[in-house]
């Protein structure tokens, strides 16, 4: 067997976990030819650990760059990273209840708010109250409030309504409203004619489960298209990008695992 074809053989035999996995130094995780930073670390451990494989070194990571955390969302993926490895992001966790407004409101959009309660594991009456009261008579959600409705934003509801104990309507209506951004291809995306993406269909695929819905099978099959023989998936059909955020957001999409990681 000639050089090339080995070197095939080794690409085509790698999974999606051993491709996040090679793209680690010391716990820290990078895009290839990029530089490693935090957020990108918390979500290829929550990929990882999802797919029930290991990221060695990341925690002590994760907890050096705590202080470097800036936003609501940044605090609460990295705590959700870190209790899925098994660590206490005690001083996380503070700073997302210290965040919390009389209203309600956790952070600074309703995303914050979402995470925020991923991140808690709960939510408080008031704060469950104000994240309903967000919900758009369509039936999504929004980035931050007085914002367009997407699908990602959604899902993220519904997982966040998930912990909150939030059932019936609510649930019913941000399910209706995320499966009506699947497209023919049997991806899902972020907003109207925008076009499928992996990532939009791994939210999809998430917020579905956290719904109690079964996600279609055109979306896995989607996913499958997307694959390339590094283990890695594109991003669409037309781009590869972030191989390693992507993949790692379609790793716990094809686990079937919403968040927080149980």
């Amino acid at each position: 067997m000639g050089l090339a074809a080995l070197a095939a053989t080794v690409l085509l035999a790698l999974t999606p976990t051993q491709f996040v996995q090679g793209h680690a130094t010391n716990g820290a995780f990078a895009e290839p030819g990029g530089i490693a930073d935090p957020s990108l670390t918390a979500w290829a451990v929550l990929g990882l650990r999802a797919a029930g494989a290991e990221a060695p070194g990341s925690l002590t990571y994760l907890q050096s760059q705590e202080t470097a955390l800036r936003t609501t969302t940044d605090v609460a993926l990295a705590a959700l990273a870190e209790r899925a490895l098994g660590g206490d992001p005690a001083a996380l966790l503070d700073r997302i209840r210290a965040a919390r407004r009389p209203s309600g409101q956790i952070g600074e959009t309703v995303n914050a708010t979402c995470w925020a309660i991923l991140a808690l594991g709960g939510s408080t009456p008031r704060t469950t109250s104000w994240l309903l009261a967000r919900q758009a008579t369509s039936g999504g959600f929004a980035w931050a409030v007085g914002g367009q409705p997407d699908s990602n934003d959604t899902a993220a509801a519904l997982e966040a309504l998930r912990v909150a104990g939030v059932h019936g309507k609510p649930v019913a209506r941000a399910a209706a409203f995320l499966l009506s951004f699947q497209n023919r291809d049997g991806g899902f995306e972020l907003t109207r004619g925008r076009g499928s993406d992996a990532q939009s269909t791994a939210w999809a695929i998430q917020g579905l489960v956290a719904a109690g819905r079964k996600p279609p099978r055109s979306a896995f099959a989607y996913l499958a298209a997307l694959r390339r023989p590094d283990g890695s998936y594109r991003y669409s059909r037309r781009y590869a990008t972030t191989p390693v955020w992507v993949t790692s957001q379609v790793l716990a999409a094809l686990a079937k695992k919403p968040f927080p990681l149980d």
